[in-house]
């Protein structure tokens, strides 16, 4: 008789990871439960978040009868996350920790862990996702180190697995999964990914996991937090304080404590004035931030983007991309917008511009508090992710079109 398959599920103390562990154990798995601590730093009231989801998840193996393991990547975490967090505010532009914090921290160094310290046959956790592999599948993949270079030979890894749309759309986290390398999907199981959030904190009730069921989920950054945005970031970075300046006629209309607080299409937030402004550029050289009235100015409207190299997930580049050098997908910059429809043209260093079919805003209406991080053009055709890049220029404005 085969021995149950060993699979090791991240556990955050949260509702989503507590059901995708019962789940595998329902499915007959022999499961693990691990909690990664990687921010230990108190929040505003003095709490340490960490501590307090520790015990939760505990809980949650307890109840479940899995064995729970503890690890910590707060080194990791500084060094590979949030020093690049740090790094990218201060050149001006809007990262996402949470993005990289999948790749090089949940999809590297907890999957390595899991396989090579508990001798786990899969990794899962509590992601809405979907991957083309049934579970059987996954279990039969072998270790395939990515080959290095520009772009590799799509052949060496056959049938390469795709990351596909979660069935609760609105839920769907594959925008925070887009860089998550191949070598680590192969081995990934996803068990909400064909269930609503409805559904799964249906079954946490039946299943006494009413401590997980009755947390506020996260809405701040990744493992951090919801902070006050401005307070935080200006704990690590020098305040330069510089002038808000209205694109329509250059007028000073107020100051700030740094360029780098603000993202394009947030509201600004100045002193003293009534009426919403709202952040169309950056100047770096004075410190300035161009505002514009109205939160559908032309200014805060663009078609055109260029990314850096662009991670692909399963073909890398897709086989229409290279062949034509153009390509017919879609695009989102921030998690739940629309997706938008576009164009890629692929340079020869694979970056690519992005080209709208028609203007899109910076940033959705309302966001009034922290700058959103949407530093990556995330790729998607049908319902397959097919990676992402970051953000590295964007084109001309609307208004600045207009305005010749």
């Amino acid at each position: 008789m085969q021995a149950a398959r060993h699979v090791v599920c991240a556990v955050s103390g949260g509702v989503d990871s507590a059901v995708a562990a019962l789940l595998l154990r329902r499915r007959g798995y022999r499961v693990t439960g691990v909690f990664m601590r990687n921010w230990d730093s108190l929040d505003e009231h003095g709490v340490c978040t960490a501590d307090r989801d520790c015990e939760d998840a505990y809980r949650v193996c307890q109840i479940l009868d899995i064995p729970f393991r503890q690890v910590s990547y707060v080194k990791e975490y500084w060094n590979d996350v949030f020093s690049d967090f740090l790094n990218e505010y201060e050149k001006g532009r809007t990262p996402n920790p949470d993005i990289v914090c999948n790749k090089l921290i949940k999809f590297r160094c907890f999957f390595n862990y899991a396989v090579d310290n508990l001798g786990a046959d899969a990794v899962a956790t509590g992601h809405y996702a979907r991957t083309s592999l049934e579970d059987e599948e996954v279990f039969q993949q072998k270790h395939i180190k990515r080959p290095e270079g520009l772009f590799r030979n799509r052949f060496e890894v056959r049938n390469a697995v795709k990351l596909l749309q979660a069935a609760d759309s609105f839920k769907d986290q594959t925008f925070f999964l887009s860089q998550v390398p191949q070598e680590a999907l192969r081995r990934t199981l996803f068990p909400l990914g064909e269930l609503t959030k409805d559904f799964v904190k249906k079954i946490a009730a039946e299943n006494r996991l009413h401590h997980v069921l009755q947390k506020k989920e996260s809405m701040g950054i990744c493992f951090i937090g919801k902070r006050n945005f401005e307070n935080f970031i200006l704990e690590y970075l020098q305040p330069r304080p510089g002038r808000f300046i209205s694109i329509e006629d250059n007028k000073v209309l107020g100051t700030h404590k740094g360029w780098f607080l603000y993202t394009l299409g947030q509201r600004a937030n100045i002193g003293g004035l009534r009426e919403p402004w709202y952040v169309v550029e950056k100047d770096g050289a004075k410190g300035d931030v161009l505002v514009a009235p109205r939160t559908d100015h032309p200014a805060l409207y663009r078609d055109l983007l260029r990314t850096g190299r662009v991670h692909w997930i399963a073909e890398e580049p897709p086989a229409a991309l290279v062949r034509d050098k153009m390509m017919e997908c879609h695009f989102r910059f921030r998690h739940q917008m629309a997706l938008v429809p576009c164009v890629l043209t692929l340079n020869q260093d694979g970056t690519v511009w992005v080209t709208a079919v028609k203007a899109v805003r910076a940033l959705a209406p309302g966001q009034v508090t922290r700058p959103l991080s949407r530093q990556f053009a995330v790729f998607y055709k049908g319902d397959e992710c097919l990676g992402s890049g970051k953000i590295l220029r964007l084109g001309p404005s609307t208004y600045t079109l207009q305005k010749g």
